[in-house]
This record gives structure tokens, C-alpha cells and sequence, in this order.
């Protein structure tokens, strides 16, 4: 066009004025800036001024300058079509920046869409993976887990990884997996960010390794490579930045459904667990009685083996027993009714039934007599259960010359029944453990004790009346057990009475 416009105009050179051949060259330069930028832009700018000075300002055909004013004007196209190309440039520098940051939006918009939409958390992940590698333009993209010390390929894209990873990359994968809180990242905007991932370069400028961080944590590691360099600019490490979160969010995701899902395989196995253990127990009922008949009949008629057999059997026949009363309490189906009992009556109740395990151990009862009448209100045969329950163990775990204390004082709205022994204790990580069903310390004989289920049975009906009973270890050695029930007001039981 420069050349053309330059054969036009010299032919008639002599008819037109120089002002008219400058406002030609300035759109030739426009359209030259336009179409291949700056670099063409400033060649015809040049060009343009030779031209000028050479076929169009007298002499002709001369590179010389024969009036002060001819300077004005190549002076002034000069620093027109410089200006001009400089800001058509920048113009179109920005609108391509533009045009990337919309095509990053539409990225993450699609990435926000592959989180919320995809059914599977791994689905989300592959889809992931596939935009981040076709958004940055790289060749490959992996995602790692960073679990117990070692890494652990999650999503590769494309779906065939290729090549193991060299053992020094494997390694500084495994020391970004352990990345800090708050590692800042330069030049990003996420500088200020507590969730701005760490990012390393590989072996080369085209491998990069980026921290995976969600809430304040490291989740994984994600790692880009590609025969040129990837973070070439700020802009691109922030996209990258950006993507690298939603990948942290999706990692996350993935473990919290893993998570979910074993909870709830967890509690499917142990509704079935509570059917079956009810199931079984009913049915064990009728043979262990009909069993107990004949070892009854037996020893009736002098055989020795008779009574180890009844015995066994009202041992099994107690665990069966337990067994359907967990069922029933884990169902709901063990009712309790709370009515006004004195506390003398359930610890005499208690103290006769255990009378048979004393031996040659002692049991001290202390009861607070400065109150009146320790009165509360609960279900004196369900209370029974419990008290009997922990003086048994006391007496069972207790060396014989120490004695198994009882005793019950009123604390507030609660009356408080403590059974102190001077057995062995219990270690400070099993002191919750013992109270769940079948629990058994790992230090316990093989032949101790039933099958773990009394303190479960006993807190579960403490609960049920609105008490509690709880664990502490006793200062000298040994252990106390708390058997919280509410206190009962016998002046306003009667009120109440005389008023109904």
C-alpha cells in the first residue's frame, strides 16, 4: 500500500500539497499498526518520512530539506504516526489481555461447573485435570495425594501418565506435599492470601510442582509439564494459582466422601451387628435352659461335671441376657420409670446381692448423714442393675486386704453413689474405651470378667433416667466409679400428692 500510494502520488506530485501525501501515509501507517503491530507500525513511520523528504519536498528526488518549514512537517508526521502506532499497539496489547482473562473466567467457570455438577468426587477430578491442562495449554497434568509420608497419583490427564517420574522429582514432590501454612508465592496476587500454594520448578523450566492448600492445609501436589515454559508471566502463575484451589477443593472433596462413605459402611455394619446379636440371643435362650435342666438333673444325682456345667451355663445364660438388654436399649426398648427411692434402700439392696463375691474382701458403706433422707428419684431396679454391677467389678479387681468403699452423699440436684477399690486403674487412653460395648483391656486376662458389656449396659440406663456415671482414678491407686441420679424433694412429692 506504501509503495502503490507513493507511485499515485508522485505522478501529480507537482498539482497536490504536502499535507495531503502526510495525511495519506498516516492512514497507511494506522492500517500497517493495526495489522502487525508496533514493529511494522514504526517501519512505515520511517519509511514515510524518507518518502516524504524524497519525492515530495523540493529538490525532488534528494534527501535534503530546503525550508524550515519542510521540517515542521516531517517533524510532525514523525511524532504523529510514532504516537499513534504506540498506543494502537498497547490498545491491542490490552485487548488481547483482555480476551485471555475472559477465556481464564470461562475456565473457572467450568471448573466451578465440573465441582458442583459431577456425581463422583474422582469424575471431578479427571475433569478437572483436563482443564487445567487444556486451559494452560500444557502437555500433561497429575494430581498427587500426599498420605503418610509418600505421594500417590490420583488423576492423570491425559488419562496414560507415560513414563515413571524421576526419583529426584518423586522426592521434591514429596517435600512440597509438606508444604507449610501460609507459604507465600511472589509476584501473585495470592501473596497475601493463607491459601496460596507453593509452586517449585522440576528438572526443567517446563516441569512445575504447585502445593494443593485448602482450609489451611496441604491436601495434594499438582504437577504440569510441557516442552516450552509454563509461567512465563505473572498472569499465567495466578490462573495457575487459581486453578491450583479449585483442584485443592476437589482433592478435599474426594477424601470427605471416602470419609462418608466408610462412616457409613461403619454404622450399616453395626445396625446389622445389633440384628444379629438380638437374633441370636433370642434363640440361644431355649437350648441354654433346656441345657441348665439337665445339669440341674444331673447334679441331682451326684454328677460332678453336672455343676461345672450349670455353671457355665448361667454364665452364658448372663451373657445372654446382656446381650438382648443392649439390643433393647440401643432400640429404644427398655423402659425405665423413675419413682422416689431412698438411696439407704438401694445401697442395702446392692450391698445383700454381692454379699456371695465377698470372701475374704471387706465392703464399707458411708452414707452422708447430715441430710435427712437421701431421697432421689430413678428406677430402683434398673439402679440396682447398675450399683451391683460396679461393686462387682470392684470386688473382682480389688487386691483382697484393701476394701471396696460405697458411698453416697447429695450434690445439688443429684445424689452421688462412688465405688472405690484399689485394683489396678485404668490407663489414661482407655478411661472413655471401657464404657463402649465389648470393649475389653488389652492387658485383661482371657478368662476375666463377661464379655464387656456391663459398664455400656450401665451408663446406657443412667442416661436413660437422666443421670450419668463416669470414671476417675483414685489418688493412692485404683479406680472410682460415679453414678450420678437425680435427688428427689420429699416435701414437694407430698405437696404434690395433697394437691392431686
Amino acid at each position: 500500500m506504501l509503495v502503490l500510494a507513493t507511485l499515485v502520488l508522485r505522478a501529480s506530485r507537482q498539482d497536490i500539497d504536502t499535507v495531503q501525501v502526510v495525511l495519506t501515509y498516516l492512514l497507511i501507517v494506522l492500517g500497517g499498526s493495526v495489522s502487525g503491530g508496533r514493529p511494522l507500525g514504526l517501519t512505515l513511520t520511517v519509511l514515510g518520512v524518507l518518502l516524504i523528504d524524497y519525492c515530495f519536498q523540493q529538490p525532488f528526488d534528494a534527501l535534503s530539506v530546503g525550508k524550515p518549514l519542510d521540517w515542521v512537517v516531517l517533524l510532525a508526521f514523525l511524532t504523529t504516526a510514532a504516537a499513534t502506532t504506540q498506543l494502537l499497539a498497547r490498545e491491542r496489547a490490552l485487548a488481547i489481555q483482555a480476551e485471555r482473562r475472559a477465556g481464564e473466567v470461562a475456565s473457572l467457570g467450568r471448573v466451578g461447573a465440573e465441582i458442583l455438577s459431577a456425581g463422583r468426587a474422582e469424575d471431578t477430578l479427571v475433569g478437572i485435570a483436563d482443564l487445567i491442562r487444556t486451559s494452560l495449554g500444557v502437555g500433561q497434568c497429575q494430581i498427587y495425594v500426599w498420605e503418610e509420608g509418600t505421594v500417590r497419583l490420583l488423576v492423570a490427564s491425559p488419562a496414560e501418565p507415560g513414563a515413571a517420574l524421576p526419583a529426584a522429582e518423586l522426592a521434591m514432590l514429596g517435600g512440597l506435599g509438606q508444604a507449610t501454612r501460609g507459604t507465600r508465592v511472589a509476584g501473585s496476587e495470592a501473596d497475601e492470601a493463607d491459601e496460596a500454594p507453593a509452586r517449585r520448578y522440576g528438572a526443567n523450566p517446563g516441569t512445575v510442582l504447585a502445593a494443593l492448600r485448602a482450609h489451611h492445609k496441604t491436601v495434594g501436589v499438582l504437577y504440569l509439564t510441557h516442552a516450552a515454559g509454563i509461567l512465563d508471566d505473572p498472569a499465567r502463575q495466578r490462573f495457575l494459582d487459581a486453578l491450583a484451589y479449585y483442584a485443592a477443593l476437589a482433592v478435599e472433596r474426594a477424601r470427605l466422601v471416602v470419609s462418608a462413605e466408610r462412616a457409613e459402611a461403619l454404622r450399616e455394619a453395626d445396625r446389622l451387628k445389633d440384628i444379629v446379636l438380638a437374633s441370636v440371643s433370642h434363640d440361644l435362650r431355649t437350648p441354654l435352659t433346656t441345657i441348665k435342666a439337665l445339669a440341674q438333673h444331673g447334679a441331682l444325682r451326684g454328677d460332678q461335671n453336672a455343676l461345672a456345667i450349670e455353671e457355665q451355663a448361667d454364665r452364658l445364660g448372663q451373657l445372654v441376657a446382656d446381650l438382648l438388654d443392649l439390643s433393647r436399649l440401643q432400640g429404644g426398648a427398655l423402659p425405665v420409670k423413675p419413682e422416689l427411692n431412698t438411696a439407704e434402700d438401694l445401697v442395702g439392696a446392692a450391698t445383700r446381692q454381692v454379699t456371695g463375691l465377698l470372701s475374704d474382701r471387706t465392703l464399707e458403706t458411708k452414707l452422708d448423714l447430715d441430710e435427712p433422707a437421701l431421697v432421689g428419684r430413678f428406677d430402683f431396679v434398673q439402679s440396682l442393675r447398675i450399683l451391683s454391677n460396679l461393686l462387682e467389678n470392684a470386688l473382682r479387681y480389688s487386691p483382697p486386704p484393701a476394701p471396696v468403699e460405697l458411698s453416697v452423699h447429695r450434690d445439688g440436684t443429684a445424689l452421688v453413689f462412688a465405688v472405690a477399690d484399689r485394683g489396678p486403674g485404668v490407663p489414661a487412653s482407655e478411661r472413655e474405651r471401657i464404657f463402649e460395648p465389648f470393649y475389653r483391656p488389652a492387658a485383661s486376662a482371657a478368662d476375666v470378667g463377661g464379655a464387656g458389656l456391663g459398664l455400656a449396659i450401665a451408663r446406657r440406663l443412667a442416661e436413660l433416667q437422666g443421670g450419668s456415671l463416669g470414671y476417675a482414678p483414685r489418688p493412692g491407686g485404683g479406680s472410682i466409679f460415679t453414678l450420678r441420679l437425680p435427688a428427689g424433694d420429699v416435701g414437694a412429692e407430698i405437696d404434690s400428692f395433697v394437691r392431686s
